[in-house]
């Protein structure tokens, strides 16, 4: 019923930048928060950043102050700019949004099949 893709992965540089974008698609009724997250070999998915329709942010104490989410639920779209990345920030990055939908009733989690970042030289 609801679809999230994720774009915006690559290879960079040390001290380099990348946004990642995400777009939802589907019998969206509305968007409560979209988030993403990070998972690299042999560790679990951990959250990076999360942002509600009200527009409160979260971030993990990682990327504080080097990462910033951003929205547009009006486009169904949530972004994610990186910045001074490091080696450590190498993993999937995955999209997550909690979302209502009308057919059928309800509100739900749902991913996108994640994006590749790797930062290296």
């Amino acid at each position: 019923q609801v679809q999230l893709v994720e774009s915006g992965g690559g290879l960079v540089q040390p001290g380099g930048s990348l946004r990642l974008s995400c777009v939802a698609s589907g019998r969206i009724f509305r968007i409560y928060a979209m988030g993403w997250y990070r998972q690299a070999p042999g560790t679990e998915r951990d959250l990076v950043a999360h942002i509600t329709d009200g527009g409160m942010k979260k971030y993990a104490d990682s990327v504080k102050g080097r990462f910033t989410i951003s929205r547009d639920f009006t486009k169904n779209t949530v972004y994610l700019q990186m910045d001074s990345l490091k080696p450590e920030d190498t993993a999937v990055y995955y999209c997550e949004g909690h979302i209502a939908t009308l057919i059928p009733s309800g509100q739900d989690d749902y991913w996108g099949q994640g994006t590749q970042v790797t930062v290296s030289s």
